[in-house]
């Protein structure tokens, strides 16, 4: 059967219901039919991809157009934003504490190097003492002090060993040399070797 054969039945047989119903369920669709087949496993594959698509493209445009203004009304509701005399005023306190902790590391830095040379200390290693406040500053010039003695005591007592010195309680025959300073007893030391 081909073409021309059935539309020749159909012409011939136009008349009957079955034709009828046939011809007029291949001609006309109605929304209720679309709706019928759309409800159908078959209607639901071949509309679900283009819903996807759709929701997809909507949900991009969304957020190409909002999500970025609601981000940004967000993070302002969180961070209020300063208005220009506040934000004056926040530089101007961070400038005034800057020149207030530069003021006082200047003191401190002055105390420790009067307290270096009174005590006959080295000075190089003044900016590694100075500490936040005073109390940091002493405690740590105290403890370079007192290791610094220590050490000295050491090399001098290693320096009068080597040139066969015995170290007694009481005064040796060369003199004290608990007033001298490190260059004096190197001095010292390096002469009596000649």
């Amino acid at each position: 059967m081909n073409l021309e054969d059935i539309k020749k039945f159909l012409e011939e047989n136009k008349d009957q219901e079955e034709v009828k119903a046939y011809v007029e369920g291949l001609s006309k669709i109605t929304p209720n039919g679309v709706t019928a087949f759309l409800e159908t496993d078959e209607g639901k594959k071949l509309l679900q991809p283009r819903l996807d698509k759709y929701f997809t493209t909507g949900l991009e445009t969304w957020k190409s157009n909002n999500l970025q203004k609601l981000v940004e009304e967000e993070v302002a509701k969180k961070n209020p934003s300063e208005t220009p005399e506040q934000k004056e005023i926040r530089e101007l306190k961070e400038k005034f504490a800057a020149i207030e902790q530069e003021k006082t590391r200047e003191t401190l830095k002055n105390k420790a190097l009067s307290t270096l040379t009174e005590k006959k200390l080295p000075t190089f290693l003044l900016d590694y003492l100075i500490g936040n406040d005073e109390d940091s500053t002493n405690k740590s010039l105290t403890k370079f002090e007192e290791t610094w003695n220590l050490q000295l005591q050491s090399v001098k007592e290693e320096l009068l060993k080597e040139n066969g010195t015995t170290i007694t309680d009481g005064s040796s025959s060369q003199g004290s040399t608990d007033n001298m300073s490190a260059r004096e007893l190197m001095s010292q030391a390096y002469s009596q070797t000649k």
